[in-house]
């Protein structure tokens, strides 16, 4: 699910996520959003982690860019 999100897949919808992933179908990504278990508290802390020793370095630089795809239409989620 990252490396589709990660990914120059467009548009960035299920059914090509799931084709990225190699998967011919998207009920396996749908069930993993749907169903899974998730901690929140523990996946940041995690994630912060990683963050915080990929940057240790005396030379690293932080970018931080949102590129959210247009919204538009009126299905599109988050419209």
């Amino acid at each position: 699910m990252v490396r589709g999100l990660l990914s120059e897949v467009p548009p960035k919808n299920l059914m090509q996520l799931a084709e990225f992933a190699g998967h011919s179908h998207p009920d396996r990504l749908q069930g993993f959003l749907a169903e899974a278990a998730w901690d929140a508290d523990e996946l940041r802390d995690r994630i912060r982690g990683v963050a915080v020793a990929a940057l240790a370095a005396d030379d690293a630089v932080l970018i931080a860019d949102e590129t959210g795809d247009i919204k538009k239409g009126t299905k599109t989620a988050g419209v």
